[in-house]
């Protein structure tokens, strides 16, 4: 599984790429506002820092302004992914985008009908968002497994199922084991992937008995 990081904080960015971990980045408008600089700029900083796709959203909703809005976003550089609604213009956009060579991530996705359109309009990604199902009482790692499924039945689909909206580290693992192929994580969630108390107690052990021999590697 691929993790990109949902944020537009470069220092935060930054930090994780450190680790080796980070394959992506996704950002939308709420993100960018929260950057409090010019999206253009926070973009281009972004695909600098990571090698893999970095999603940046269209605000237009009829299709020639997502295409002109998409085609200014990929012109930032090679790895920009562009985000585009799952709505019909959306979808007629991501067709246009696709057959020009740019990536794609088609997000808000909400049903396994949607992902199978939006992987006939040629999407690189797909963004089923599991938390925003589970807050209305609906199973959202659910999705995931019939998106998967469908997308598995045909050999000619390759659109990637990027698991959004995930907010706890158990997401992340179920939906490791749902066959998604990418899951965007807030920074706190990624952060906290490591983390077991076990670990913790265990290296705390063995570094309290290597103190008692006086020995040093060094």
């Amino acid at each position: 599984m691929q993790f990109f990081v949902d944020t537009a904080d470069v220092a935060e960015i930054e930090r994780l790429a450190e680790t080796g971990m980070l394959d992506g980045v996704t950002t939308n408008p709420s993100l960018i506002m929260k950057a409090g600089r010019p999206m253009m700029e926070v973009i281009a900083d972004i695909a600098r820092i990571v090698d893999g796709p970095v999603s940046a959203e269209v605000t237009a909703i009829d299709r020639d302004g997502m295409v002109a809005e998409g085609r200014k976003l990929a012109g930032i550089a090679p790895n920009i992914a562009v985000k585009l609604p799952l709505t019909w213009d959306g979808l007629k956009a991501c067709r246009v985008l696709t057959g020009e060579g740019f990536m794609v991530n088609v997000t808000l996705c909400f049903s396994a009908a949607q992902a199978l359109l939006a992987a006939k309009a040629g999407a690189t990604f797909i963004s089923p968002f599991i938390g925003r199902l589970d807050d209305i009482g609906l199973d959202g790692m659910k999705l995931i497994e019939d998106i998967r499924t469908i997308y598995d039945n045909y050999e000619d689909l390759s659109t990637e199922i990027l698991a959004a909206s995930i907010r706890t580290v158990n997401h992340v693992q179920q939906a490791a084991m749902a066959g998604a192929d990418v899951a965007t994580l807030p920074p706190a969630v990624l952060t906290r992937l490591i983390e077991h108390p076990l670990t913790d107690k265990g290296l705390d052990q063995f570094l309290a008995d290597w103190k008692k021999t006086g020995q040093s590697i060094l």
